[in-house]
């Protein structure tokens, strides 16, 4: 089944070419580690979910591109049609000479309202193009105007005329030193205006990618293209094809909604975030050697203690044992900053996959008490390496990972707002007080829902 990509705004458009970028270089490698015909079986899955075949036989991503300003979406594109693999539609691009200044309000009330036609016929003809349609993969960032305001007006559009279609919307998670002034602001109204449209936030933080690209790439001088590409790297490990059942050779139909049943088991509990092992330079690599043991013993502590990273992994925090009353298990939480999970799924790719012991992942005591471990916890597996690494590991998971940025982002919006900074700039565009007033409460209780696991 094939999935629609929504690029919006300058993140959103740089990081989706590094995502398909990322997915035809990998589908189209030599070094997949398997035989002739599982290679061609993955290659035609990945392409029908992310591409549509061209007459001179280039593939075109199922991608919508919108930007408010030209500069980005031409550099996109121009870097798509140049890598020679892949490109872009040539109708499927919508850009304005005008940004949004970083405004929210000014992307969700003036220039949404004024191109949604425009858009949703892009958008539309997209969706056409496709035989069996699986959903939306939207990415955009919550920071500025562009990506955050009209990538939530567009999200509610998506909803109300797609609403048997999913839609995961990732999104970027800005800086804690701050890129743009309000960008709290636009963060919360970006965060509760999905929360009630879209059906999964699939979350990376710019400070956790930032510290993978130094620690364990070895990256001097970061760019953005650099932490584009680990976003891509993650995502791709994500999405591309993997075995249907335990003892099934067919690659996955439906991978988002596959992700979206086993992973968002509430609407109250909707944010995701994306782990792997191993991330590496090409010069540590050629000295390294894996075990399945050694990947998912790092893996699970990762989840345990919420490290966004292999290195600097806390090894002191152990789940509560199952026999504590719950009283005792909530301030063992507390103290040893223990990350409980809903619902987690593990994605292994590579050698030897089905001698991998995934058991760890079953104890109940990493999981929520109203979900038991058999449904809390799948496993996805194929012998196709993905990108350069023999064996690899990524874990996809609905915890508590984001209850302490998305609490400071609150707390940092509530002192602004109540000095009323910066709010004439929002409410000459529509965006009332009551608005952000209802941005808190709704975000204050998915804070308290995730708590309370």
């Amino acid at each position: 089944m094939s999935i629609v990509t929504v690029q919006l705004g300058q993140c959103g458009n740089q990081i989706g070419f590094e995502v398909f970028d990322a997915l035809l270089r990998d589908s189209q490698s030599s070094h997949g580690l398997c035989c002739k015909r599982e290679n061609e079986a993955y290659q035609a899955s990945c392409k029908e979910r992310f591409f549509s075949e061209e007459e001179n036989g280039v593939p075109v991503a199922r991608a919508v591109l919108v930007d408010m300003e030209p500069k980005v979406i031409n550099q996109t594109l121009s870097k798509a049609a140049q890598s020679g693999r892949w490109k872009y539609g040539q109708h499927a691009c919508f850009c304005q000479k005008q940004g949004s200044g970083n405004n929210w309000a000014y992307g969700y009330s003036v220039h949404g309202p004024r191109h949604e036609e425009s858009i949703m016929n892009l958008i539309r003809k997209e969706v056409e193009k496709c035989d069996s349609f699986s959903g939306f993969f939207i990415i955009m960032s919550m920071a500025g105007g562009t990506g955050s305001g009209i990538g939530a007006f567009v999200t509610q559009n998506l909803q109300d005329q797609y609403s048997n279609s999913l839609k995961m919307n990732q999104i970027i998670w800005p800086y804690g030193t701050g890129e743009v002034i309000v960008q709290n602001y636009n963060s919360i109204l970006t965060l509760s205006h999905l929360y009630r449209s879209s059906d999964a936030l699939l979350v990376h933080e710019n400070d956790a990618v930032h510290k993978i690209c130094a620690k364990l790439m070895n990256i001097k001088q970061i760019s953005f293209s650099d932490i584009n590409q680990v976003l891509a790297h993650q995502l791709g490990s994500v999405f591309q094809p993997t075995y249907s059942a335990e003892s099934s050779f067919h690659y996955r139909r439906n991978p988002l909604g596959d992700l979206m049943e086993h992973l968002v088991p509430h609407p109250e509990f909707k944010m995701l975030s994306v782990r792997n092992v191993p991330h590496m330079s090409e010069n540590s690599l050629a000295y390294s050697t894996f075990t399945w043991a050694g990947l998912l013993k790092h893996l699970r502590q990762m989840l345990i203690s919420n490290a966004k990273m292999e290195e600097g992994i806390d090894w002191h925090v152990r789940p509560p044992s199952s026999g504590l009353p719950s009283l005792g298990k909530k301030s063992l939480n507390k103290d040893l900053h223990f990350n409980t999970s809903i619902a987690n799924l593990v994605i292994l790719r590579g050698k030897d996959v089905q001698s991998a012991d995934v058991e760890g992942f079953k104890d109940p005591a990493l999981y929520t008490s109203w979900l038991e471990p058999v449904n809390a916890f799948n496993v996805w597996k194929t012998q196709r390496a993905f990108s350069k690494y023999e064996k690899s590991a990524v874990l996809v998971s609905n915890s508590q990972f984001l209850v302490k940025p998305l609490d400071m982002i609150v707390g940092k919006a509530w002192n602004m707002f109540a000095s009323k900074a910066y709010i004439h700039q929002y409410t000459k565009f529509g965006i009332e007080e009551e608005d952000f007033l209802d941005s808190f409460t709704s975000l204050e209780q998915v804070v308290a829902s995730y708590c309370n696991l």
